[in-house]
């Protein structure tokens, strides 16, 4: 069989960054080791690959005082496989970070030994205090704008570290992780939840002005999060940026705690069996970490450690980029027909704006900035769904630097580009996260792309030379006349559909 590359050639595909170097983080919890392989180390991060091997090394750990011995076996065996993955991947450089469990353990020399001579890396040991910096910081690469307290829950210890302006301020580690409090309470969830008032009252965070937003990290509290969106019935079935009021979520787990587990609990099947008997003991600790704050909503987080400590080794310029534009950028280059179109759109859509006196704020002219390079990401698929697959791209995609509302804005973008302003039965709940105003500014954009294509058939150049101007209450679109043959009535009635959702009145197309 004819095949484009070789064996022994580089197994890069060409639906990858190009020139990209592959970086990975091993991150060895006290519940899991976890490989994370990143297409390249950049401000948006890509993952290539995502494997985690339940090993449980915390457990009995506040008893023993070590590693157990049948636990760390099944963790090098797994390290094992995830060194032969990076060696595959062509991994330029692998991170190993391990945390609470072995920095605990009075046998963790023996086990960081073993672990180098596997993975041929040296392993870092995360003090609590660089655990608490580095998840912070993930809390910062994902949702830029956050302010507030992070909490990382993992198997042996909770982690909290306050966000000001983009940077972490102060961190504390406290020995509130899932599989030690379950050690600890004897396995009931109700006694687990006093250890964690118990064991809070001294916190810096007890001390804070109440209120605000706690960020959570951590495989249980997403499962906690994802029991939340099941009982809301909750379209975007996505952890990453999902908003819950406090009393909200204190309720859901005070329910869990009270219940003792999830067996027979509501949406009990979403959650992993590795994770199912640790979630009472997550619904402990955040419900009583919510109301020792007084916090006012959770936002949860996917980005962790790992991401935090590739977002901190990047530099100020970098670390200053926007994630949610470098991301659609990347996408743009892999799907689009003509990655510099989307320049043309940004163009054209910014003399609407200035035409017609359109009020934009900063956040608005970003998802518009986003929504021009997201455009064309769907030309490969069959006609009929183009749509469909978009806004799936862009709705459940790997995005981030984006809250849910904004990706339904993107989502309706898409709908309305690829499907026109029917767009009812296309994911509907979905779009409806967004809110009036930012429908009704995703529609008005969309339908402006529509007028866009016929014109330049995604390709740059074109659109540069066509005008939008306004005469009282008609908006005009003016074409050189040695375009002139592009005003037919394609062309015609996707302009007065446009025109229609604007303040204008009447529409003209114009030949000068």
């Amino acid at each position: 069989m004819n095949q484009f590359w070789g064996v022994d050639a580089d197994p890069t595909a060409q639906g990858r960054i190009k020139g990209a170097r592959p970086v990975a983080v091993l991150d060895i919890g006290s519940n899991s080791v976890r490989l994370v392989v990143y297409e390249r180390h950049a401000r948006a991060l890509t993952p290539l690959y995502n494997e985690k091997a339940s090993c449980a090394l915390g457990r009995g750990i506040a008893k023993s005082g070590r590693l157990a011995d049948a636990n760390v076996a099944q963790a090098l065996e797994a390290i094992k496989r995830f060194a032969l993955v990076t060696r595959m991947m062509r991994v330029g450089k692998v991170y190993v970070l391990a945390t609470s469990a072995v920095r605990d353990a009075a046998n963790r020399e023996a086990f960081v030994t073993a672990v180098e001579a596997i993975i041929d890396s040296p392993v870092q040991v995360l003090t609590g205090e660089q655990e608490a910096h580095f998840a912070g910081l993930g809390v910062v690469a994902g949702i830029p704008d956050f302010d507030g307290i992070v909490g990382d829950l993992g198997g042996g210890s909770l982690e909290l570290s306050r966000i000001i302006d983009g940077s972490d301020r102060e961190g504390e580690s406290f020995e509130l992780g899932v599989i030690r409090l379950q050690d600890d309470s004897d396995g009931s969830p109700t006694k687990a939840a006093a250890l964690v008032r118990d064991r809070l009252r001294k916190s810096a965070l007890a001390q804070q002005k109440p209120g605000g937003s706690f960020a959570a990290i951590g495989g249980t509290w997403r499962t906690l999060a994802k029991l939340h969106q099941v009982q809301r019935d909750y379209p975007l079935q996505m952890v990453q940026h999902y908003k819950v009021p406090a009393d909200d979520m204190i309720k859901l787990c005070t329910d869990i705690v009270e219940h003792g587990s999830l067996k027979h609990y509501p949406g009990a099947e979403n959650a992993s069996s590795s994770r199912r008997e640790l979630v009472p003991f997550g619904a402990a600790v955040i419900s009583e970490v919510l109301k020792a704050g007084e916090f006012n909503e959770v936002v949860f987080s996917a980005l962790g450690v790992r991401e935090g400590y590739l977002f901190g080794m990047l530099d100020n310029r970098e670390r200053a980029l926007d994630p949610l534009i470098q991301g659609a950028e990347e996408l743009s280059v892999l799907r689009s027909r003509s990655p510099s179109h989307a320049n043309d759109l940004m163009e054209f859509t910014d003399q609407f704006f200035a035409v017609s006196g359109t009020v934009e704020t900063e956040t608005d002219k970003r998802l518009r900035i986003v929504s021009c390079l997201l455009a064309d990401i769907g030309w490969r698929a069959h006609p009929d769904y183009r749509g469909s697959q978009s806004i799936d791209a862009v709705a459940f995609g790997g995005l981030t630097g984006v809250d849910h509302p904004g990706r339904a804005f993107l989502a309706m973008v898409i709908a309305v580009r690829y499907n026109g302003l029917k767009t009812k039965g296309i994911t509907q709940p979905l779009l409806g996260l967004a809110s009036p105003e930012g429908t009704a500014r995703a529609r008005l954009i969309g339908a402006l792309f529509r007028v866009a294509y016929p014109i330049t058939a995604a390709m740059p150049g074109i659109l540069q030379r066509i005008g939008l101007a306004a005469d009282g209450n008609e908006l005009q679109l003016v074409l050189p006349r040695d375009l002139a043959f592009l005003d037919a009535e394609h062309l015609r009635n996707r302009f007065e559909q446009f025109v229609g959702l604007t303040e204008f009145k009447t529409s003209r197309v114009r030949v000068q």
